[in-house]
């Protein structure tokens, strides 16, 4: 595995220890049940119900400059990396559950926490094996979103202040900062509005309109969904 890959994989990995965010980032997706209104008309039974707006994107020309290369950039690593950040929402949900109902001690906390990191390394080393050093940053970001937590307090809390000194260091030297909170209404804002898109299923459309192709197809695991 190259230095590179190692942060990304070995924060993913760290991130789906933390226990769920309370902030209300977490939204309970069950969808609600509901009766379908309709109309008589006549011997005909006429069901009513409001469709969602659809938004059509054209492909639009390419553009030049450095913010566009910019905006380009971000929107390409997003689409490889907030796949990841969502099954990492989803595992903490399932870890953090598995160890508030079986009550695990310390010592039993500590055996199942390596069981399932060694399981996430072999789901997920393999493909996380592309991302670059500012997809991995940018994954960070998108876990302390989903999580609710610094990739720093994350390592500090479920390894040690060692550790996570350490994983600050290196990632000092690849030019990211794991202390740095994700912050949707400042700096972060452009991902929170990608987030937004994706949430409004307009994102696929967005990536089209800008490179006239669908997005990358990212393998998750079925039981990280």
């Amino acid at each position: 595995m190259t230095r590179k890959v190692l942060i990304p994989v070995l924060i993913f990995a760290a991130a789906v220890m933390a226990p769920a965010a309370a902030d209300g980032r977490q939204q309970d997706q069950t969808p609600e049940s509901f009766f379908m209104q309709y109309k008589l008309e006549g011997r005909d039974t006429v069901f009513v119900d409001e469709l969602p707006p659809a938004r059509v994107y054209s492909r639009l020309p390419r553009q030049k400059g450095r913010e566009w290369r910019r905006y380009y950039r971000l929107v390409h690593n997003f689409s490889k990396t907030y796949p990841y950040a969502l099954a990492a929402r989803h595992l903490v949900q399932e870890v953090d559950s598995t160890i508030a109902a079986d009550n695990l001690k310390r010592s039993r906390r500590d055996r199942f926490i390596n069981r399932k990191q060694e399981e996430l390394f072999d789901d997920f080393e393999k493909p996380m094996r592309g991302l670059t050093v500012s997809q991995g940053a940018l994954l960070m970001k998108l876990i302390d979103r989903e999580v609710g937590k610094s990739s720093y307090m994350i390592i500090k809390d479920y390894k040690n202040g060692m550790a996570a000194g350490f994983w600050q260091g290196v990632a000092k030297i690849f030019g990211t900062d794991l202390k740095k909170p994700y912050d949707p209404e400042g700096e972060d804002r452009p991902i929170e509005e990608l987030v937004e898109l994706w949430d409004s299923g307009e994102f696929e459309g967005l990536y089209f309109s800008l490179f006239w192709k669908d997005p990358p197809e990212i393998e998750i695991p079925s039981k990280y969904r």
